[in-house]
């Protein structure tokens, strides 16, 4: 990650409870500026609005100029706009007319500001691709741990963008301690909580989709446990982790680049089962075969045209996480021969 993401980071995200679960991986302090974005407890609202949402997207027109033989000619399409961050002067998306922007302190804050009690706090928000994307995720104030030993948090995220890269989207997930990972909260039961709201002129009418989808995140830590005591109790064998990998990983039989790739990540895969405390723990299991391709997914594997953070991000909000959880548990049914993606035992 480049010099410049870390700084951003470090300015323009805020992570509260860190006294649940210590820092965030991006953390610097010489990066932090004038306010430390780290909290020991959780976010208060006005800090969201003050640090993060302090500035509104305005509309300007779209003009261009071309030569021609007799000068510069002016030309204007009134059939798109420009949506433009004003305190930097930073163009973040060009649209059609009829694209609706969603402002962040309504689409983020507001929607979810009735949620935050004693039970519900802001746990993380912030700003990527110099604003044009933007989150703020609700979190429980402790942290649940599961008879196996699995610590995390059930969260909500609320996500948008102003480049048009995202809908407005709510998005139930469970962040792991042990590696800061996140994993979908349906796991093999395929029932993510998802609520999308496009950027069009019906924007408004879809408003009581979201409030009702808000009510789901006390319901995010029964379910994520239930699934991970189900997973755990599925025994994958030396044999059969070797299977999963020829099938998650195969192997070309030609030298050059591609096998190297797949050998470096067979490597990797296998160093996470065996020795590292984000896996081993539960190696042996269906949960730690999903535990340790998650986690090569989230902070070993090459990222390529996007900070590790963002793409990470982007996955969680965009159900990626949950596609890549039950692609997991796909590829593993066949090596054991038995259903994972339903709930039955």
């Amino acid at each position: 990650m480049s010099s410049e993401s870390l700084t951003w980071l470090n300015q323009n995200t805020l992570i509260g409870f860190t006294d649940k679960r210590g820092t965030a991986w991006h953390y610097r302090a010489s990066r932090q500026g004038d306010e430390p974005n780290h909290y020991l407890g959780p976010i208060p609202v006005d800090d969201v609005k003050r640090r993060l949402f302090h500035w509104e997207p305005v509309e300007g027109t779209i003009e261009t100029t071309y030569l021609t033989d007799d000068g510069v000619t002016r030309l204007n399409d009134p059939t798109r706009k420009a949506i433009i961050r004003p305190d930097t002067g930073r163009i973040l998306g060009v649209f059609k007319q009829g694209f609706r922007i969603h402002e962040y302190k309504r689409w983020l804050v507001d929607h979810i500001e009735t949620l935050l009690d004693d039970n519900l706090s802001i746990g993380s928000a912030g700003l990527l691709k110099g604003g044009a994307v933007a989150w703020v995720q609700v979190e429980v104030p402790d942290t649940c741990t599961t008879p196996e030993g699995i610590a995390f948090r059930p969260f909500l995220s609320a996500a948008t963008s102003l480049d048009g890269s995202l809908s407005s989207t709510y998005q139930t997930g469970a962040q792991l301690i042990v590696c800061d990972n996140t994993l979908s909260a349906a796991l093999a039961s395929n029932n993510a909580k998802r609520v999308k709201v496009k950027h069009s002129r019906r924007s408004l009418d879809h408003v009581v989709d979201v409030r009702d989808a808000l009510g789901i995140v006390h319901q995010t830590a029964d379910g994520f446990a239930a699934e991970v005591k189900r997973l755990c109790r599925i025994e994958v064998s030396r044999s059969n982790w070797g299977r999963f990998l020829d099938r998650h990983v195969p192997v070309p039989d030609k030298r050059g680049a591609s096998r190297t790739i797949a050998e470096n990540k067979r490597h990797t895969l296998n160093h996470l089962w065996n020795h590292d405390q984000r896996v081993s723990p539960w190696q042996g299991t269906v949960f730690g075969v999903v535990q340790a391709v998650n986690t090569f997914t989230h902070h070993e594997q090459t990222v390529r045209g996007a900070a590790r953070a963002e793409r990470n991000m982007h996955r969680m909000i965009t159900g990626g996480v949950d596609e890549l959880d039950l692609a997991t548990l796909h590829t593993l049914e066949k090596v054991l021969d038995r259903p994972l993606l339903s709930k039955a035992t």
